[in-house]
């Protein structure tokens, strides 16, 4: 496997936009197409925070970010590459425990944080297997195949949603860092 060179490894801010539960998200390795992978090239005025505010299929990230007081830190110039869940992926989860996690700050943190990836990585910078290093601190596996990408396991769903401050790229279940 080969790793993406990171553009700003410097920034190992708390920093995250992303999913906040207890489920495990490696289990699901569906080998289906992204439903939607439209990519964007038209250039971004909004930071990721305002871009994922903007969504509506993003409310439960945003609550999460704003809980984990993570919003200023995503608003920054990094730039960043966020693995964003939807809502559904947020329902997927058991409600006890995604209400648990979202009143942890330290696991939300963490679970956030392992969401985002320092740089710009777009969809064309991807290749066949390549594990990239989280702003959490462990790698994530991203794959493409058959014009499909996921990340350990999770379909990548919509890719290169542009922001001023990186790159979206909306993904199906919630990335749980593994134990360390």
């Amino acid at each position: 496997m080969r790793r993406i060179p990171l553009r700003l490894a410097g920034v190992l801010a708390a920093v995250a936009l992303t999913a906040a539960a207890c489920g495990s998200s490696s289990s699901s390795s569906s080998s289906k197409p992204a439903k939607d992978t439209t990519t964007s090239s038209a250039p971004a005025s909004k930071t990721i925070v305002v871009v994922a505010s903007e969504n509506p299929d993003f409310k439960t990230l945003v609550t999460a970010v704003t809980k984990a007081g993570l919003v200023k830190t995503l608003s920054g110039p990094g730039p960043f590459t966020v693995f964003a869940p939807t809502d559904a992926a947020f329902a997927a989860i058991p409600a006890d425990q995604l209400n648990a996690v979202l009143a942890d700050k330290a696991q939300l943190t963490k679970i956030l944080t392992y969401h985002v990836v320092p740089g710009k990585i777009m969809v064309a910078d991807l290749q066949p297997e390549q594990m990239v290093k989280t702003v959490e601190g462990q790698d994530l596996d991203i794959k493409v195949a058959n014009g499909a990408a996921t990340v350990n396991g999770c379909n990548i769903v919509k890719t290169d949603i542009p922001a001023s401050n990186g790159v979206i790229h909306v993904v199906d279940c919630v990335l749980i860092p593994p134990a360390a």
